[in-house]
């Protein structure tokens, strides 16, 4: 497979742009995710160039809510416009947990981790065992200010940070295996393959068998896209961001009713750690600001 001349249509409308796979996600596709897509394509074409193959996987990865979705849809939209059919998959379908009980596994992975540490260090008796009590009652033992107080609480966020840190983009919380298999047979160019879609309850999980007899690039749009487990990608591509830059994509999309928790922003920035350590093995990197930038560039 060769690309001969881009061709990056000058009018984009939106509703003409074919979404991602992942039920109920609410993908609206804006000015700026229009730009950084059309910087990014010719780029990519490079890529595709280089590899002259007739199946590729593109893994677009970065933080939550900084515009994979988007972005991904934008790429595969702009390959059919070259001839090239595209899959765009959501990797937000292969969490081993549907979301409330994944949510509930990683606070349980935090506060037993947390509570570990606390024995562990000798601050753990009858009086932290009764504010611990209600500190988590309130949801704010991951707030850093309750350390103001109780100095003892900064064991426990140590290491609870530590224990959620071994799970998350982890194969405990994700299952590479069953991802690594739909490339797998993608790139041996099997016609038909079944694809996971998850809700957010136990009876919204089922399988759709999609028709790859006509598609050449499968692009899989992923926190974790970059993730060593994943195996297969040719062309990994960076949407970089920062953590206050992801909460606020959050917020914009309402990706979770507590977006603004202690909690959450752990979340995001052990992510961000990961993306951080991965971030150099991306071909193509791009900035907030739409910019393509270098390894080197790459901030937390």
């Amino acid at each position: 497979m060769k690309i001969d001349n881009v061709i990056i249509p000058e009018v984009i409308k939106t509703d003409e742009v074919k979404k991602g796979d992942m039920p109920g996600d609410k993908i609206v596709i804006g000015e700026d995710h229009i730009k950084k897509a059309r910087t990014i394509f010719p780029l990519l074409v490079e890529e595709i160039n280089k590899l002259n193959r007739d199946k590729i996987v593109i893994s677009v990865f970065g933080g939550s809510g900084v515009g994979k979705s988007e972005i991904a849809s934008l790429l595969g939209f702009f390959l059919e416009k070259q001839g090239i059919g595209s899959y765009v998959l959501s990797g937000d379908n292969y969490p081993r947990r549907i979301p409330l009980y994944n949510d509930a596994e990683r606070m349980s992975v935090y506060r037993s981790g947390g509570l570990k540490g606390m024995v562990k260090t000798g601050v753990y008796n009858s009086e932290t065992r009764k504010i611990l009590d209600e500190l988590w009652q309130k949801e704010t033992d991951s707030d850093p200010s309750v350390v103001t107080d109780y100095p003892w609480m900064s064991e426990y966020q140590k290491a609870g940070r530590m224990a959620l840190k071994k799970y998350l983009g982890t194969d405990k919380e994700q299952d590479y295996e069953e991802l690594n298999n739909i490339i797998a047979s993608f790139r041996k160019g099997e016609e038909k393959i079944m694809l996971k879609r998850m809700g957010k309850t136990e009876e919204e999980r089922w399988y759709d068998e999609i028709d790859f007899s006509n598609i050449n690039v499968l692009i899989i749009e992923w926190t974790h896209g970059g993730n060593k487990r994943l195996e297969g990608i040719d062309i990994p591509v960076f949407l970089n961001s920062t953590v206050a830059e992801t909460m606020e994509h959050r917020k914009i999309r309402a990706r979770d009713g507590k977006v603004d928790s202690a909690f959450t922003t752990m979340v995001l920035s052990i992510e961000q750690e990961e993306l951080f350590e991965r971030h150099g093995d991306a071909k193509i990197i791009i900035s907030k600001a739409g910019d393509i930038i270098s390894a080197e560039e790459v901030t937390q």
